[in-house]
């Protein structure tokens, strides 16, 4: 889809390109009033924002939809752009186009982060690309803390906080074969051989147990029933019960 012709109605292989004076032109025409002049420079800079989401198109979102988000980052960038600071426009617009779609797709993010959380997120981040350009490498997690004056802990916290969830079935692996996805990367627990063999001992266990015996002990250990709540229920007292508990327990040790 990244690469389709058309998005949002705008045949995106027809896009005008504007020389640089022209661009000056225009900002002085919008600046002096003529609003014309904002189409045109819209319209003539189309082409930041498809290279802009281009970065963007593994994040599963519509183009369509990133598009548009850009294209409003663009227009702010056309309203606020000052000509006296000497700066070409793309340089100031795809910061506030990538700003734009950042902030559209953490707001859209299917896992809530609180605003203190991005925050220190995102400052780690802008840390951490300025020490790369200082130092020509990839800083280290203690090394962007001393620069915040943050604990690495947090530094840690909030940058797994902001990462982008991803399916279980996503490949992470393909040889021309099978494919490998991220589940048969993750171990599990509670399915472990040498549970479920516990599991089959135990009921093995419990079919030497009367029916009533078999009854309380599925009520206070596989449904998580108080005894209380089991001698309610099969009309005993509690004392009762807990005695035909210690006993079938008692008594399944022999079978375990």
């Amino acid at each position: 889809m990244i690469n389709k012709v058309e998005i949002c109605g705008v045949n995106t292989s027809r896009l005008p390109i504007l020389s640089a004076s022209y661009m000056r032109t225009l900002f002085e025409e919008l600046q002096s009033g003529r609003t014309e002049a904002r189409e045109i420079l819209i319209h003539g800079n189309l082409r930041l924002v498809l290279s802009v989401i281009q970065r963007f198109h593994n994040r599963g979102e519509y183009v369509d939809d990133l598009f548009q988000v850009g294209c409003i980052g663009l227009m702010k960038s056309i309203d606020n752009f000052d000509l006296s600071q000497n700066v070409k426009f793309s340089t100031y617009a795809v910061p506030m186009i990538i700003g734009e779609i950042r902030r559209y797709l953490r707001d859209n993010n299917p896992i809530r982060v609180s605003r203190s959380m991005r925050d220190a997120a995102y400052k780690a981040l802008q840390a951490r690309d300025m020490l790369a350009n200082k130092y020509s490498r990839e800083p280290s997690i203690k090394e962007i803390a001393e620069e915040l004056d943050m604990c690495r802990q947090d530094i840690v916290f909030a940058l797994d906080a902001i990462q982008e969830p991803i399916s279980l079935f996503e490949p992470i692996y393909h040889d021309g074969g099978d494919p490998i996805f991220v589940m048969d990367q993750i171990s599990d627990d509670k399915n472990l051989d040498k549970n479920w063999l516990e599991s089959v001992m135990l009921r093995e266990a419990m079919k030497h147990l009367s029916a009533r015996e078999q009854h309380i002990l599925n009520l206070r250990f596989f449904e998580g029933k108080t005894q209380m709540e089991v001698a309610e229920e099969i009309g005993i007292s509690q004392a009762q019960v807990s005695r035909l508990e210690k006993a079938a327990i008692s008594h399944m040790k022999k079978y375990v």
